[in-house]
């Protein structure tokens, strides 16, 4: 059975921001605009999404982005690419292989050595669609997207 992950990409800037939702912001790894993490949708971390969510946008990510993001903007410590060698040592043959273990709950992002769990991301190709101040039910970007955000993901990659 597979896990429910979501990415988490924060939109908003640090300033002007309440000390309790910079607290959260902080719990959930995102400190600066256009960071991404990959969280595991647990209802803690749900609560945390919702009350940060004027700041982030946050959705199920699929296989196919996770293992863009892991080969294009996967980082280890001191800043060294994430390379395919380093995929193939730790037992998985492609991004996609790792990517489909790491949904499926048999690997995790923490239990690869040396890898940093923040991806620094480029604004969107084209933009965005919407003002980044409101929700996405109100024509904006901000909140819950569910597997739209894999679009949104792959043209900040």
């Amino acid at each position: 059975m597979t896990e429910r992950f979501y990415a988490v990409i924060r939109l908003r800037g640090r300033v002007g921001v309440p000390p309790d939702i910079k607290l959260t912001l902080r719990s959930l790894k995102l400190t600066r605009r256009n960071h991404c993490t990959i969280v595991k949708a647990t209802p803690s971390i749900e609560g945390m999404l919702k009350k940060a969510a004027g700041y982030i946008t946050y959705g199920e990510v699929s296989e196919e982005a996770l293992a863009a993001l892991l080969e294009k903007r996967g980082r280890l410590k001191g800043d060294e690419r994430l390379t395919l060698d380093y995929v193939k040592k730790l037992g998985f043959e492609s991004f996609k292989d790792l990517a489909k273990a790491i949904l499926e709950g048999k690997a995790s992002l923490r239990g690869i050595p040396g890898l940093k769990l923040v991806f620094r991301l480029h604004p969107p190709s084209g933009g965005f669609k919407g003002s980044i101040k409101k929700p996405i039910e109100q024509g904006g970007e901000l909140g819950y997207r569910g597997a739209r955000i894999n679009e949104l993901l792959m043209k900040m990659i």
